[in-house]
């Protein structure tokens, strides 16, 4: 159990069966129709997501966000810590604005947003805490997670840079930081669930 955040491939976003995202899908492709841009169908197939190609991304969100909410008070607007925080589905798509969608994702409606403007908010929040570049830059079968637990503990001995304090902290700003990465370098949607 647990919060996860994950990559979909193309067979599970459009998938109506439980566990799939279709409703998600369909209500979205319906939205973006309405605002007089194309559905969304460019997904990757599964095929795409084989162990070890660096197409999957998985990481469950069990690390305290205290220091990361407070963080996003300090360096970041409101609204800017909306889009960067509130997102329940990234698209790799720009978006103007985010986009709500009545159907559930948990217990509330799903956010939609764009990686293209989630990035630059992650990257200034990386700068500012001097994210290593050591972070694993891709998060398959929860690497970023892992790389928290071990080596970060190592290398924050050694090193200086805001991100050494609270290592919690530096998780989430490297999450949503490799999430937007992911989904635009892969084109595929990236789900909290």
């Amino acid at each position: 159990m647990g919060v996860y955040l994950v990559s979909a491939s193309a067979e599970d976003w459009f998938d109506d069966e439980e566990g799939g995202w279709g409703a998600i899908a369909s209500t979205l492709d319906a939205e973006l129709i309405r605002r007089g841009l194309p559905p969304y169908k460019d997904v990757p197939a599964e095929t795409a997501f084989a162990p070890g190609s660096g197409q999957a991304f998985e990481e469950k969100l069990t690390p305290g966000m205290a220091g990361f909410l407070a963080l996003c008070q300090t360096h970041l607007s409101g609204a800017e810590a909306e889009i960067l925080c509130g997102w329940t589905v990234l698209v790799p798509f720009s978006l103007d604005e985010e986009i709500w969608l009545p159907v559930e994702s948990g217990h509330h409606e799903s956010m939609v947003v764009g990686a293209p403007q989630v990035l630059p908010i992650a990257e200034k929040l990386a700068a500012a805490i001097d994210l290593p570049a050591e972070t694993p830059a891709t998060c398959d079968d929860l690497d970023l997670s892992t790389w928290f637990r071990h080596q970060a503990k190592d290398l924050a001995a050694t090193r200086t840079g805001l991100w050494t304090k609270d290592l919690d902290m530096a998780f989430y700003v490297a999450l949503f930081l490799r999430a937007a990465q992911h989904s635009i370098r892969c084109g595929c949607p990236m789900i909290c669930s």
